[in-house]
This record gives C-alpha cells, sequence and structure tokens, in this order.
C-alpha cells in the first residue's frame, strides 16, 4: 500500500470570488455590505473586467468580483486558503486531483498582494479551491467605531453616537458548500489538509451529513469553523461570511441594508454551534453574504462535538429558520 501524501497546511482563510453576468448590482450591494474598493481590473481579449475589495483588516483583498465570460450566467468562483510554506503549494500542485500549475496572482489576475497560487477542482463536485502563497499584508484601516461601554461601566456624561452605515467588513471568516457525497468530501478535505471537524452533525441512524471544519493549528486559537459542507442532491455554494466589529455594527449595517431594499435571508439571531451572532442577506443575483460577531475561538485542546441534525440546533434566539436558508 503506498504512503498518502503529507497533509498540506493552511494558515487561514482569505479571500472569495463571484462571477456575475450583470456587475453593477453587485458593485452596488457589496458597497452597502461594507466592503471598500482597492482595484479595478479592465477587461482584455483574454482576461474578464475584475474588481478587488478589502476589509478593514490587513489582507490585501477579501472578495473579488467578475464578469463572468459568459455574459449570461452568474456563478461561485471559489474560496482562497492562505499556505503555510511554498512546498505547501508545489505539493498542491503536484498531488492534489486537477490541481494547476503555480501561478503569479498579480501576473494572472491582476490581484493586489501578488503572491502565488494554485487552484485544484473538488474531483465530485468540480467546484475550485484555491491556495495562496506569500501575498503581501496591508495595514488595517481605521473604521472610526465609537468606544463602548456598557451601561454598568460608562462614565458620566459619556454618550454613545453611531453613523448610519454600511457595517465595515474586518475579514472573510468563512465558506459553505453543499456536496452530492459527503463521505468522499470528508474523506478528501479530512486527509489532505488540516482541517479539523468542530462539529459533525448526523441524522438519527448515525450518519454524518454536515462538517464544521476548523484549521488545526495547534495551541494557537482560530475560528470555530472556515469552512463547512452538507450533502444534498446538487452541488451549491450556500454562503461566504464576514466578520464585522461588534453588535451595534451589525445591527446598524442590518438597518442600511434593509433601508437600501436589499432581501434579508435570515438575521439577526445567535447561532449556537459557533456561538456567533448572524445576519444573512441575499445579493442581487441570490447568492447568501453573512455578517457576524462573537464567535467562537478554538485550540487543539477542544474534542469533535457530534450532534443530531436538526432546526432546533441552528440557533438560540432570533427569527426562526427560512425555508431559503435550508437549501
Amino acid at each position: 500500500m503506498s504512503t498518502p501524501p503529507r497533509k498540506i497546511n493552511l494558515v487561514r482563510i482569505a479571500h472569495v470570488f463571484y462571477q456575475h453576468a450583470n456587475l453593477e448590482p453587485a458593485i452596488k450591494f457589496v458597497n452597502d455590505f461594507g466592503f471598500k474598493e482597492v482595484s479595478h481590473i479592465p477587461s482584455t481579449p483574454s482576461s474578464p473586467e475584475r474588481i478587488y475589495y478589502r476589509g478593514y483588516g490587513s489582507e490585501p483583498f477579501v472578495l473579488c468580483l467578475e464578469q463572468s465570460l459568459d455574459g449570461k450566467s452568474d456563478s461561485f468562483g471559489g474560496v482562497a486558503f492562505v499556505v503555510e510554506s511554498k512546498d505547501d503549494l508545489e505539493l498542491a500542485s503536484e498531488t492534489l486531483p486537477n490541481a494547476t500549475e503555480v501561478y503569479d496572482l498579480g501576473e494572472s489576475k491582476g490581484a493586489p498582494g501578488g503572491g502565488k497560487g494554485v487552484t485544484f477542482y473538488d474531483p465530485q463536485d468540480g467546484f475550485p479551491f484555491h491556495l495562496v502563497w506569500g501575498q503581501e499584508k496591508v495595514d488595517p484601516t481605521e473604521p472610526h467605531f465609537p468606544e463602548l461601554k456598557v451601561n454598568y461601566n460608562r462614565p458620566v456624561n459619556k454618550k454613545l453616537r453611531f453613523e448610519k452605515r454600511p457595517a465595515p467588513v474586518h475579514k472573510l471568516g468563512h465558506f459553505g458548500v453543499c456536496v452530492t457525497n459527503f463521505e468522499k468530501a470528508y474523506d478528501l478535505y479530512t486527509n489532505r489538509f488540516n482541517f479539523f471537524p468542530s462539529e459533525l452533525i448526523h441524522t438519527p441512524d448515525g450518519k454524518n451529513v454536515t462538517v464544521f471544519y476548523r484549521l488545526g493549528r495547534g495551541k494557537e486559537s482560530v475560528d470555530h469553523h472556515s469552512f463547512f459542507f452538507y450533502e444534498g442532491p446538487e452541488y451549491h455554494v450556500h454562503h461566504t461570511s464576514y466578520e464585522t466589529f461588534d453588535f451595534d455594527t451589525q445591527v446598524v449595517g442590518h438597518d442600511w441594508l434593509r433601508d437600501k431594499g436589499y432581501k434579508s435571508c435570515w438575521g439577526v439571531g445567535r447561532h449556537i454551534m459557533g456561538s456567533q451572532i448572524f445576519d444573512y442577506w441575499f445579493d442581487p443575483d441570490g447568492f447568501i453574504m453573512e455578517h457576524y460577531v462573537d464567535g467562537d475561538l478554538l485550540d487543539d485542546t477542544e474534542p469533535t462535538q457530534h450532534t443530531l441534525a436538526g432546526p432546533g440546533n441552528l440557533h438560540v434566539w432570533g427569527p426562526e429558520v427560512p425555508p431559503d436558508f435550508l437549501k
């Protein structure tokens, strides 16, 4: 029996791509969602128009909108994770299914921060999964949040005044997809990467159907999950999720999006698995994007939790789970 290749070490989730037939509504939405444009690359005969957006953290970009190549369809272009070393990137190129050669992010995509990349395609469902290394970080920007003191320790005559505006995005936190074969996907992502299952969700007969993965980084604290998937009849992206600052910022952003006429998916509420406060929205083409705050941080001393599937385990307070979310 041959020895499987070593695991590819991931450091953090980095950025995400979406392709749109009509970019203008998508651009307006992401501005109202709290992203900041950093680069706009016009189309050429060999590449589509691209617009890169950052948060107020240190990633050079967290979102890229692209003009769809056929000019008619909207699609999810995959998420990128940062790998630990150039060796990890080369190992990915040599051993992952349907993987590209190592390419230059600046030359091939005009991406802020430069660096190198590899893209592989999930062997069961064909979705792209990107790995990057060597991107240059940027200085965080000042989002100008009020300094909060709650009522039991707020100084006398100290007022809180909030600005009506989008909720500034800090970073990309996680993404999730529906896969058509849970066991095959679980085998690939558990054995080839340092993903560790924070939560495994099972049916009454004991079959695992959903996993919430965190990155296995030893004693380093990491988000409860950066990647999740569940089994269903047809592959699709479920949502991508972006951290903002605190609950006040999140609700101000919720009201901003509501007043702009966008369609709420679900929220505001508090999840059970991961604990974060959530707020899900549909973009103009029906993709779900989430603002979240106050999620769990875990290290390698926290074991996998096993939970029975059911809508009652998704939230502890907030609106009831809508049918549009459970697709």
